[in-house]
């Protein structure tokens, strides 16, 4: 989950961040933060897979050691594994050090360089820090709100009203976002599919 926070204020706070590909070719980055969990990350992978798309979930360590098989098949369909911490830990209300070991900890399982952090914060100290370790902090610049207290129909038209070449989207595979999901993220494949977009995972 995310706090709602303007792209264009935590664009200046976290500046080597990368909140969006190339604008020049009709691709879509779909991501999906908190997973792995049975039946809805599942649901998820069965949806991509309809549209021939990949995708990059940003996995908590904790779930991929509870649901292995769910996390093996994210791999083996060709998705994007990558770390969003072991325990989706707020940057804020630890300190660097900890930080850090949750990172480097899930980074055992993902096994790749790319970073989420979770809420979309964290310290400058433990964003230097990341860099220097070479880790990618992969943003967004549309995000569905899938996680709140909204129609499903407002959930899809945040993401249609933003969407474009190269953006970086953000839906949630955890069961807050649950009826959101299940509702907007067919519907804006369909759509997005019919307008000629390919639907890729991030490279490492």
């Amino acid at each position: 989950m995310l706090l709602i926070q303007p792209v264009a204020l935590l664009r200046k706070i976290y500046p080597r961040a990368t909140w969006h590909l190339s604008r020049r070719d009709k691709t879509i980055y779909l991501t999906f933060d908190d997973g792995p969990i049975p039946e809805l990350t599942e649901w998820v992978l069965d949806v991509l897979k309809q549209f021939n798309a990949t995708a990059t979930f940003f996995c908590v360590g904790s779930n991929i050691e509870k649901h292995p098989a769910v996390f093996s098949r994210i791999v083996a369909e060709g998705h994007m594994a990558a770390n969003h911490t072991m325990f989706h830990t707020k940057g804020l209300k630890v300190k660097t050090a900890a930080y850090m070991e949750e990172v480097e900890a899930c980074a055992r399982l993902t096994k790749n360089n790319l970073f989420r952090p979770p809420y979309g914060r964290m310290r400058q100290a433990q964003y230097k820090a990341l860099l220097r370790k070479g880790y990618k902090v992969i943003m967004w610049d549309v995000i569905s709100y899938d996680y709140e207290k909204i129609s499903p129909d407002k959930c899809l038209k945040n993401v249609l009203k933003h969407a474009r070449n190269g953006s970086i989207v953000l839906f949630h595979d955890n069961l807050k976002a649950n009826d959101n999901i299940r509702y907007a993220l067919p519907a804006f494949l369909k759509l997005y599919a019919e307008k000629g977009y390919a639907f890729r995972a991030i490279p490492s």
